[in-house]
């Protein structure tokens, strides 16, 4: 017991805030990344347990043609030009609907969004940052069942990527509005200095590792690094759940240790920058990429359009590459680990049937134009979402065939008790990565910790 108290105060000590949150937007979307160790906030229980059921009022203020405003919290607008986009096109398509955005910072965001919910505030649309909070909301009777109002406009949700996993108790909760999935960034330079093949879209985890070993240089300040994993447990842990085997909420975690053998062996040997380095100097993935300090990285599609913003704005100058994640062994090329970001309606809503015209608006086929435009991969992905995405100016070359994706497993399930068993993810994979803890004994720990979080 003094062991495992001691590796927490540690892991605590270690762990920095996590970014958090899918990105949205054409700006500056480091900060919106996945939090991966962000705890569910902890908060009283709302009177109803259960998903709000919805009977769309025979006539409201929007309905009527009279002038509504409803309220929606996002996190870091400012910084999201596509945000803004959304609320104009969707202003100009309804002009009897005003739209007030509340704007959150991005690190107090899901915590401001159970306090304002369990308050009884009147927000009418609730955009969820962190997916796995879903349920949780769901539970507490916050958000709408949209399935009669999906049904009554003919809306077509089979396109949607993760529109299955928010329909919680034959509820659809949620609709996914935008959508990221993990590729392998690259620089070119670093490749073509070392006389070595760009990565190509057909590579395993096995193959990922020895081409790291090809393209490591330098010394000191100098160093090229052949590649760079995130301090987030994802980069890790999401490798394990790639082949759609197993996800976060299985109790025996054994099929993970191949991909810590892989992260601990590749940081002794010098091909990757060591953990602590990365979290106790708070060094965030997008700053050692953009000053051409990795050769490759696995991140998520994100962090695309962040590249082709500071390139444009002379804040980096790596000449850079997207190519298909790694898969492991025995799975085929185009298995990608990912998530979505959810929108619903907020149960306590006035104006239900305006509100649910904005997250009709944001999660189709107008909505997905501008997160296309923006370099933001819509959840309503087709072929010509793809298309449109590659040939955006300062997409690099060959981005079209590196986005083909075959399947795209969730890194977090939308199930109640996804968030905390995240975030107790994190804090044992602190652990073995500084080696306070070996892979056998933190694996073992997380089944422990799982075991006691989901009751079971």
């Amino acid at each position: 017991m003094k062991k495992k108290q001691t590796g927490k105060f540690m892991a605590m000590a270690l762990t920095a805030a996590m970014l958090g949150g899918m990105l949205a937007g054409c700006g500056n979307n480091a900060a919106n990344a996945p939090a991966d160790t962000t705890p569910a906030p902890e908060t009283p229980a709302a009177e109803s347990s259960a998903v709000q059921e919805s009977t769309p009022a025979e006539e409201t203020p929007a309905a009527s043609g009279e002038q509504v405003t409803i309220k929606v919290a996002h996190w870091d607008s400012y910084t999201e030009p596509s945000t803004q986009m959304l609320v104009d096109g969707f202003e100009a398509a309804n002009p009897n609907i005003k739209v007030e955005l509340i704007d959150i910072a991005s690190g107090e965001y899901s915590n401001k969004l159970t306090v304002m919910l369990n308050g009884g505030n009147d927000l009418d649309v609730v955009w969820v940052k962190d997916p796995d909070n879903t349920p949780s909301i769901a539970e507490r009777g916050q958000l709408e069942d949209l399935t009669p109002y999906i049904e009554k406009d003919g809306v077509d949700i089979a396109a949607m990527n993760g529109s299955d996993a928010l329909k919680l108790d034959g509820k659809q909760v949620a609709l996914p509005v935008s959508t990221g999935f993990y590729v392998l960034y690259y620089n070119k330079d670093i490749f073509d200095a070392a006389g070595v093949d760009y990565p190509g879209n057909d590579m395993t985890w096995t193959e990922f590792e020895e081409l790291a070993k090809k393209v490591t240089s330098g010394e000191g300040n100098d160093k090229k690094y052949g590649a760079l994993f995130h301090t987030w447990q994802a980069c890790v842990q999401n490798w394990a759940v790639q082949d759609g085997k197993h996800t976060i909420l299985d109790t025996d975690y054994s099929f993970m240790k191949p991909y810590y053998e892989m992260a601990l062996r590749m940081q002794d040997e010098g091909t990757v920058m060591d953990y602590s380095t990365l979290k106790t100097g708070n060094i965030h993935y997008s700053s050692v990429f953009m000053e051409g300090q990795c050769a490759m990285m696995p991140m998520g599609s994100w962090f695309m359009s962040t590249m082709i913003e500071k390139t444009k704005a002379g804040e980096t100058s790596v000449n850079w590459g997207v190519a298909t994640l790694p898969h492991p062994d025995g799975v085929e090329a185009g298995w990608t680990v990912g998530s979505t970001t959810p929108m619903g309606v907020s149960a306590g809503s006035k104006y239900k049937d305006a509100a649910w015209e904005f997250v009709k608006y944001c999660s189709g086929e107008e909505g997905a134009k501008i997160y296309a435009d923006c370099g933001m991969i819509p959840a309503r992905m087709n072929a010509d979402t793809i298309k449109a995405l590659a040939a955006l100016d300062g997409m690099p070359e060959g981005l079209e065939e590196a986005l083909q994706t075959k399947h795209v497993a969730m890194d977090r399930p939308l199930e109640v008790h996804s968030a905390e068993v995240n975030q107790m993810l994190g804090e044992e994979h602190s652990l073995i990565m500084i080696k306070e803890l070996s892979i056998d004994d933190g694996l073992a720990e997380m089944g422990e910790r799982s075991k006691e979080i989901q009751g079971k």
